[in-house]
Formats: C-alpha cells, sequence, structure tokens
C-alpha cells in the first residue's frame, strides 16, 4: 500500500492556527491517521463522500471538528482545504452547493 502525500492548503493552515494548540495537534494527529493510507475509504461516521458538489470530494470526522479535502489518485496527494468546528460547516455547505 502506497502512502498519500497530504498538502494543507493555506486556508486549512490558517484553520488550524485559529484553533487552541490541543484541539490543532489532534486534527493534525487524526489528518495524518486517516488521510496519509485510505483518504477515500468511506464509513458511517468518520469519512463521507460528497455527491453532486465538485469540491471538496471528501469531509473526515475528528471528533467536533470537520476536515474537507480532495484526493488526487493519480498523484497519491491528498489536499487539505478546509479545517472547521462543526458549528461553522452548514455555512460552508451551503457556500459549496451549484
Amino acid at each position: 500500500m502506497t502512502n498519500y502525500e497530504v498538502v494543507l492548503k493555506p486556508a486549512a493552515i490558517r484553520d488550524l492556527d485559529a484553533f487552541r494548540k490541543y484541539d490543532a495537534a489532534c486534527i493534525a494527529d487524526g489528518i495524518e491517521k486517516h488521510l496519509s493510507f485510505e483518504p477515500t475509504k468511506e464509513s458511517k461516521s468518520r469519512i463521507k463522500r460528497f455527491r453532486g458538489i465538485d469540491n471538496p470530494d471528501y469531509r473526515l470526522r475528528i471528533g467536533e471538528f470537520r476536515v474537507f479535502y480532495t484526493v488526487d489518485e493519480s498523484a497519491r496527494e491528498v489536499d487539505v482545504l478546509r479545517v472547521m468546528h462543526k458549528d461553522e460547516t452548514a455555512r460552508y455547505y451551503e457556500e459549496m452547493r451549484p
């Protein structure tokens, strides 16, 4: 099994910088654990694939936080687009809809 390279986009870095250090560390650990090996493996609660939305492709749940990302299978790369608290995601979902 080949690992994926995880790339944090500037907006995701700003999001992580805004969180408490403890929360940011937990999120970073979750990103490394779940997105480095099987970022497209869906589950009932942890990883969900979006349908009808071009960008992002997936959402990862890490406790109270949500990580939105895309996967480039040919480059074996995961682009983390945004990281936010679950209370902020409703507005983000509205922005994603076509």
